[in-house]
């Protein structure tokens, strides 16, 4: 027998979905017979409909040795694998067939002990670039059954709502019965002797009904059964004071419910806390100008976490669109419990579709710094991150440990990647599908809030980014009204245009931004991740899209700036402080207009630098904020974003190179990099960095794929060579926070061609930047400000300037940076370094809970000194010695935090270097 209560979409969106989308000749087919699978490709995702050339099955089975509905087994050939096997046969225009036989269980050579319980599909062309399958994307089902009596009824389908007195059908079908009889509510109605039985029904009794339908024959019988509702009129009532769109916590055992739905008929609420069923006690009410719907839960268990959906006018389930935790059938289950422990789990019994958890005496994140002021804007060096590719761990438990790192290089702003729940696990974040919840992945939210507040600590401010331009199929706020035929939004829909104005670039479903719906939404979500998790600002994706003007977005748009700065200006009223960044690269007089409303713009110089680096001649001007026109150092400038390639791959595929000076050669492309720092820090305005790029990360943005996985390489940082980049990256950070000439809008830059300098003024200061970008010896004009003493910072040398334009001459990648004022110790002292030996030295056990051993037998010298550094640099043990150790030494790790650790074993000719991980 069949569970007598089917989860409500697994009928109402699966089971109909998988009837239209692949039927079977038998009706009812059994693992010891042939069967003809029918392919409809009109419908479901459509993707092959009235496709021409072949179309293949890619097949398999679900058994009772299957883990999950994903665990396809017997698969009759690979994905790419065309054979006459698996090719479809045409039967008319969208209409395909395929035979099995001689049996399922003999076409996929299952063996008679295992069960078949599903067959399993995707349907392709020949090389996979088209797929038919559900509406939703998902992999197709159809049952096998057991042999005998067998039963389905086809309507109506469980839990579907009806008016009083409205008439349905009620329809089964079975196979080797004689009978059939009908039940409501344990009330005999219609019985007949046959295989069909078919009875037309109404009913006036509001609640729930039960159907069930008996099959029978001289050697036994099956049932199978649905659930209907017979609903009333909607209770029309004022939305309580106080309450909200979303979740209200009204006490610790209950909590008020609103949806916002515009036009929508009706709406139940369906959850852990009703046993999933569409009853009238979890009826809600509707607002008298039909906007929202609200409803009061009571009797919760205070702290526990409940599971719950809106079931919206008998055909749609959503989460709530404002909860700040759901539920995920799909990606939940790949989360491992160290990212996120004690994740509840999803009712795949119950229900399909992403669903929201409320929790009432939730624990409360106590903040500890309370009166942190964010960084000045010019000030600001701005570290954007993908948790994801930071570090292995992709959770805000593990970034905490790491602040350290960003902190001792000396940024004073970290940059999320979207970090709100976006469709799938590991993503970009552009794929936004829920605002108000941290995307699981990463960890619980207050683990995100903590993270928050240690930067906090260390005054660094924390600014992520939003994605307001579009979102995607699993939002609530796109399901609710959504023309499935067409795959857009319908014209009703409060937040969605039907299609994007732009017509170059457009992602996902685009909202409306002239729409007051979207007006406040936006409103709501940029106040609640700056009182909820006192994030410092935001860095808004595409803000070019924020408009109804058609067109690519690229010519002056007064709506667009209307939109922004009403956004803008409700934001400010929240926090007067928040830093709002646009990706815009619109024209210049739209972002001039904005710079001088108070808003910073990405400024995209990553072309330049590259060439610059490379070795070709390069203007950085458009990094100057002074160059655009702009009033204010609004101007947001980087080498390199999560969008650009990285330079320094660029440098060892296409750097250019004259005699033995060849930039292709590692250790030349990382000095490179440090010339292009030394003219990026020093040209007044805020600066950003891609993670990485402070080691000289060289691996391309397409590695793989470009938004997939890229490696994470820490050990880049025991890298001499590429810890000399970051030393020079922290140093300029250093000076640019420190000292007011970096902040002076009395400036020269002449920054084109191979020979560039930046001229600093200031009452109490002047600074001259010099660099030789091009491949050969060249000599530069210094135009030096004044004569007399000038300090070379990197060296500490002293130059005396009798001459102010007498030329100076620099090698190829040479850089200076001269100031009348000393401004510090030198980096660079001239002392020539031990050679440094990686990994010579084998560790155990890697990783290391309270011991670790250090086979010493390989080093042969005396040994002078072991040092520990943690992930940012620090020295976390340091023992000195003078002579030779024995050959294993064990240190003693179980006071260490969890994380990576390096290690210098310092002898009188050579040092020694390695990583390991304490767990």
């Amino acid at each position: 027998m069949k569970k007598i209560i089917y989860t409500i979409t697994a009928i109402i969106f699966s089971q109909v979905l998988l009837a239209q989308v692949v039927t079977t000749d038998p009706e009812f087919p059994t693992a010891d017979a042939s069967v003809i699978i029918y392919f409809h490709a009109d419908l479901g995702n459509k993707g092959l409909q009235d496709y021409t050339s072949d179309v293949y099955a890619h097949l398999g089975v679900i058994t009772n040795l299957s883990e999950d509905p994903s665990d396809w087994r017997y698969v009759k050939t690979g994905w790419s694998e065309n054979t006459a096997a698996n090719k479809m046969t045409r039967v008319s225009a969208n209409l395909y067939s395929l035979e099995l036989t001689p049996s399922i269980c003999g076409y996929f050579g299952v063996p008679d002990a295992e069960e078949i319980q599903q067959m399993a599909f995707v349907f392709r062309n020949s090389d996979g670039t088209k797929t038919g399958r559900e509406a939703d994307g998902g992999d197709i089902f159809a049952p096998v059954y057991a042999a005998g009596v067998n039963l389905n009824i086809s309507s109506p389908e469980n839990n579907t709502i009806f008016e009083v007195d409205e008439n349905f059908a009620i329809n089964a079908n079975s196979s080797n019965a004689d009978s059939l009889k009908i039940f409501i509510d344990d009330v005999l109605i219609h019985k007949v002797e046959d295989q069909t039985i078919f009875y037309l029904h109404s009913d006036n009794q509001i609640g729930r009904h039960k159907i069930k339908v008996i099959a029978k024959n001289t050697s036994g019988q099956i049932s199978d059964s649905v659930y209907y509702s017979i609903r009333g009129s909607v209770n029309v009532a004022d939305l309580p004071d106080g309450w909200r769109p979303g979740i209200n916590y009204l006490g610790s055992d209950t909590v008020g419910l609103v949806l916002l739905a515009p036009q929508k008929e009706y709406v139940y609420v369906v959850g852990d806390f009703n046993n999933w069923e569409p009853n009238d006690d979890y009826f809600m009410n509707r607002t008298p100008d039909g906007e929202m719907f609200w409803l009061g839960v009571g009797d919760l268990v205070s702290g526990q976490e409940y599971i719950f959906q809106y079931f919206i006018d008998g055909k749609i389930l959503i989460a709530d669109p404002f909860a700040d935790k759901l539920s995920d059938p799909d990606n939940d289950q790949w989360i491992e419990a160290s990212t996120y422990p004690g994740l509840i789990e999803y009712p795949s019994d119950e229900t399909t579709e992403v669903a929201s958890v409320l929790q009432t005496n939730q624990t409360a994140y106590q903040w500890q710094t309370t009166n942190f002021t964010p960084p000045a804007k010019t000030d600001m060096v701005i570290y954007e991150l993908l948790v994801r590719d930071f570090i292995a761990a992709h959770d805000f438990e593990t970034m905490i440990d790491t602040i350290a790192y960003l902190d001792s290089l000396g940024v004073n702003a970290i940059e999320l990647m979207p970090i709100n729940e976006f469709e799938g696990n590991e993503s970009w974040g552009y794929n936004p599908s829920f605002y108000f919840a941290p995307d699981k992945y990463y960890g619980p939210k207050n683990k995100l809030k903590e993270f928050i507040d240690t930067c906090h600590n260390r005054g660094i401010a924390v600014i992520i980014d939003m994605v307001l331009n579009h979102s995607y199929g699993q939002s609530p706020l796109v399901r609710m009204y959504y023309n499935s035929a067409t795959y857009q939004p319908t014209a009703d829909n409060p937040w969605f245009n039907v299609t994007s104005p732009n017509t170059a670039f457009s992602w996902g479903y685009d909202f409306n931004h002239e729409s007051q719906y979207t007006k406040d939404f936006v409103d709501s979500v940029n106040a609640y991740w700056l009182t909820e998790y006192k994030v410092d600002g935001f860095r808004f994706d595409f803000t070019k899209g924020f408009t109804n003007t058609a067109g690519d977005g690229g010519a002056y748009d007064a709506s667009r700036i209307a939109i922004l700065k009403r956004m803008a200006d409700e934001l400010w009223s929240v926090n007067p402080n928040a830093y709002v960044i646009l990706e815009h690269f619109a024209a210049n007089s739209e972002e001039t207009e904005l710079s001088n409303y108070g808003m910073m713009l990405w400024g995209n110089l990553n072309n330049e630098y590259c060439e610059g680096a490379m070795g070709y001649a390069s203007d950085f001007s458009w990094g100057s904020y002074k160059a655009r026109g702009w009033s204010n150092p609004h101007l947001v400038s980087y080498m390199e974003s999560h969008d650009e390639e990285r330079v320094m791959y660029k440098n060892i595929i296409y750097g250019n190179s004259s005699g033995s000076y060849n930039i292709t050669q590692q250790a030349t492309a990382l000095r490179r990099l440090e010339l292009n720092a030394a003219f990026f820090f020093t040209i007044p305005g805020p600066k950003m960095i891609w993670q990485f790029g402070e080691l000289g990360y060289d691996y391309s943005i397409e590695y793989d794929c470009r938004v997939c996985n890229k490696p994470i390489r820490w050990d880049y940082f025991q890298d001499a060579n590429r810890k000399q980049v970051y030393r020079v990256y922290q140093a300029l950070i250093g000076l640019k926070k420190e000292y007011d000439v970096f902040r002076t809008t009395d400036y020269l830059i002449d920054v084109d061609g191979t020979m560039k300098s930046i001229h600093l003024n200031n009452q109490d200061i002047n600074v001259l930047v010099l660099g030789n970008f091009g491949v050969t010896q060249n000599t530069i004009d210094p135009a030096f400000q004044s004569t007399g003493d000038w300090h070379e910072f990197f060296t500490g040398d002293v130059l005396t300037v009798t001459d102010v334009n007498a030329l100076i001459s620099l090698n190829p990648g040479e850089y200076r940076l001269y100031s009348t004022q000393s401004l510090g110790d030198p980096i660079f002292t001239g002392i020539e370094e031990l050679p440094v030996v990686y990994n010579e030295l084998e560790l155990f056990p890697n990783p290391a809970v309270s011991e670790i051993n250090i086979n010493l037998s390989a080093i042969t010298e005396q040994i002078k000194q072991l040092v520990i550094y943690n992930v940012a640099g620090q020295v976390v043990e340091q023992k000195d010695f003078n002579g030779f150790l024995d050959n294993l030494y064990t240190i003693n790790v179980s006071a260490y935090p969890n994380g990576f650790y390096y290690y210098r074993i310092v002898t009188d000719k050579v040092i020694y270097s390695g990583k390991f991980i304490k767990n």
